[in-house]
């Protein structure tokens, strides 16, 4: 039996479930190569795309290659 892979890679995680400021995560999509900003902490959350500094979409095909 093959396992599946997750859509969603973690690149990136910062913070803690025990601090007030939570977990601050970035998420990659493995089929779009879109970059999410992710934050948790308790039982509230957010996700939102990542934007550059020009407040376009990140968007990098290379990290979802690579990510194999």
């Amino acid at each position: 039996m093959t396992m599946k892979k997750n859509r969603f890679e973690v690149v990136l995680k910062d913070g803690s479930q025990l601090k007030e400021e939570g977990i601050c995560q970035i998420l990659v999509d493995r089929e779009t190569g879109v970059h999410y900003l992710a934050w948790k902490s308790g039982y509230a959350g957010g996700i939102t795309p990542l934007l550059d500094e020009e407040g376009h979409v990140v968007v990098r095909k290379d990290d979802v290659e690579n990510s194999d």
